[in-house]
């Protein structure tokens, strides 16, 4: 699951294509289903969103929950394509731009009735 951040004004016009670029940088690098999009956009009133002063009004936040068991070569290639691909594709410079991966081991993870380490039926691979 993908939590999203940004000032309203900012993040409104753009949260449908910030999502397509996220999501194509998961499927890209982590080899997720394109259909395995589970994203939260959370558009916010400036006054509700403090960062730091040398950001711009562009700042988002982009949190990355999943399961542990990706390599760290595997997250960081993650991290730097969405970096590049979010300023290539929608202009916001990576200064603006943050980003945190946390992972909770699999019997953390509750879905369709059943825990992940439970789940046998995965269409794609966590240890990558």
């Amino acid at each position: 699951m993908i939590i999203i951040y940004g000032i309203r004004d900012r993040l409104n016009p753009i949260k449908a294509k910030l999502s397509d670029v996220i999501q194509s940088c998961m499927t890209d690098i982590l080899t997720l289903p394109a259909s395995k999009r589970a994203h939260r956009i959370v558009p916010l009133d400036k006054e509700d969103f403090y960062f730091p002063a040398d950001r711009s009004d562009s700042y988002t936040v982009i949190e990355i929950n999943m399961m542990e068991g990706r390599k760290p070569d595997t997250k960081k290639a993650l991290i730097k394509e969405l970096f590049n691909r979010i300023e290539t594709e929608l202009g916001i410079s990576p200064v603006d731009i943050e980003i945190t991966i946390k992972e909770q081991p699999a019997h953390c993870w509750g879905f369709r009735g059943m825990t992940g380490d439970e789940a046998q039926d995965l269409k794609y691979r966590v240890n990558v």
